[in-house]
């Protein structure tokens, strides 16, 4: 059975895998208070720099060691998880309803209204992103909402392209054609025909920015730009963990593994979506 069937059919293995383990990050996230072993900014130097519980020198309750601070390392990962997660649904939704708005806009009616937001599309993608979103973030100041609101900005422009090209493509099909004949106006057209056969590309692209957007708040927090709190985030722990890479290597691995695989699922869960609910596939 190959994969298109097994996806149609709701059994893709990256479907299970990937939402597996975004959905015991996510349950995690939201119930950290509940399952953290330890404080996450509990600070003991006794007990700095434990290894992880299979090494020799560990201490019980702290699974995946601590760090230079004592801190417990599981804990400040599950408590950075709900930072990751909150950027991850909020400024990709944000900049998939702009983006989707204002490419079934162009796709679909063409014209002016095509070039228009064409060209500003251009423009916008003409600055490197990263350092777009660090000097947004330096502007309007550090703070999760100052991180959701450049993400937003910088990322709408994705969606709006791939949006774009499908409803072009789509306003040249023979249904879109008999709904005209049928007596349809434009607008009824747009969001009764052409948007749920563009929806499936939305799905994918969508999980696939959440997972970009991880990676564009752990960069900011990487480089002290994210949140202005003491609260754990992936990318200061990766920054506190590349500096004693040689005295405790875990500090580092951990959050690095558990940044990949995040990323990794949601791509992985968007691309099977689409070859789920996509009418061409079905």
């Amino acid at each position: 059975m190959d994969e298109a069937r097994i996806a149609r059919r709701g059994l893709s293995p990256r479907l299970w895998l990937a939402g597996g383990w975004l959905l015991i990050a996510l349950l995690a996230a939201i119930f950290a208070p509940l399952i953290a072993p330890q404080d996450p900014l509990a600070q003991d130097l006794m007990l700095e720099r434990l290894p992880p519980f299979w090494l020799d020198g560990a201490e019980p309750g702290y699974w995946l060691g601590t760090d230079s601070l004592g801190r417990d390392l599981l804990s400040r990962l599950i408590f950075g998880g709900r930072i990751a997660f909150i950027v991850a649904f909020a400024a990709a939704t944000s900049a998939c309803l702009v983006g989707s708005v204002l490419g079934l806009i162009a796709g679909y009616f063409g014209g002016w209204a095509d070039r228009i937001i064409s060209r500003i599309v251009d423009i916008w993608m003409a600055f490197p992103p990263v350092l777009f979103a660090i000097l947004l973030v330096a502007v309007l100041g550090t703070g999760l909402s100052s991180v959701i609101l450049a993400i937003a900005i910088i990322d709408w422009t994705r969606f709006c392209r791939v949006i774009r090209a499908e409803a072009m493509s789509q306003a040249r099909m023979d249904y879109v054609e008999s709904a005209r004949i049928a007596g349809y106006g434009r607008i009824g057209i747009m969001l009764r025909e052409v948007l749920p056969n563009v929806l499936p590309s939305v799905v994918a692209l969508l999980s696939l920015e959440m997972g970009i957007a991880v990676i564009v708040e752990a960069i900011l927090s990487f480089v002290n730009l994210s949140i202005s709190t003491d609260d754990p985030t992936w990318g200061s722990i990766i920054a506190e963990g590349r500096l004693s890479i040689h005295q405790a290597w875990w500090v580092l691995v951990f959050p690095l593994v558990t940044l990949i695989l995040t990323v990794l699922s949601f791509s992985q869960f968007g691309e099977a979506l689409k070859a789920r609910f996509d009418p061409v596939l079905r």
